[in-house]
């Protein structure tokens, strides 16, 4: 996979496949199963280390990004930008392929002269014509994609006819963009909400039952 692929995928109508993850056995899982983007999203502080919103360190987040780089072989590879991260060193260390950063076209513009940049807007933000010019400032600015979150069906097919970048997005998103990112854990279905699994597993350790992992 490329950016440049992922251009051809748009302008052929075809949707971009993108995936969360935070670790190297689900980076792994969702790169054999052939999608097309693996982002790495600074959320894995709130969503599974119990920290407050932009609580994590560019520190903690660089664990995580090498972690998914050491199972990504053949999807490209995005990692967010914390508030007030150091970008160009998480684009070093992180050996990413592009960076996603909420920020103003010209942060974007300054960003984009060092490293592709995947530019976060949010749909709550502006009614469709805002959002339709402020997509067009990004991609002017050097974005290579958005991540257009809370986009709606009217915004968001607007901004993904309006510009010529890929135009995806998680929450909120839907068939009018040019595709769709979601946390691999909620697909997955990790943790679950009903711990079935694990119910079932200490039930046969209680009652001595051999395991379908023992080994013979």
């Amino acid at each position: 996979m490329s950016l440049a692929r992922l251009a051809e995928l748009k302008r052929a109508g075809k949707k971009i496949v993108a995936v969360v993850a935070w670790d190297t056995p689900t980076a792994k899982l969702a790169d054999a199963a052939g999608v097309d983007l693996v982002s790495v999203g600074d959320s894995v502080g709130v969503n599974l280390w119990g920290q407050k919103e932009g609580e994590i360190t560019v520190e903690e987040l660089l664990v995580v990004a090498r972690a998914v780089r050491r199972g990504v072989k053949r999807a490209l590879l995005s990692v967010d930008v914390p508030p007030a991260g150091d970008a160009l060193r998480i684009a070093k260390e992180a050996d990413a392929d592009m960076l996603k950063l909420l920020g103003t076209p010209e942060e974007v513009r300054k960003l984009s002269k060092h490293v592709p940049v995947f530019a976060e807007m949010h749909g709550d933000k502006g009614k469709p014509e805002e959002l339709v010019a402020l997509a067009k400032q990004l991609e002017a600015a050097g974005a290579v994609m958005l991540d257009f979150r809370h986009s709606g069906p009217v915004a968001g097919a607007a901004v993904a006819k309006a510009v010529s970048i890929p135009v995806i997005g998680g929450l909120g998103g839907g068939p009018w963009l040019d595709g769709r990112v979601r946390r691999i854990d909620v697909l997955i279905g990790y943790p679950p909400k009903q711990p079935d699994a694990l119910h079932a597993y200490a039930e046969d350790v209680r009652n001595a039952r051999p395991l379908k992992s023992d080994r013979a």
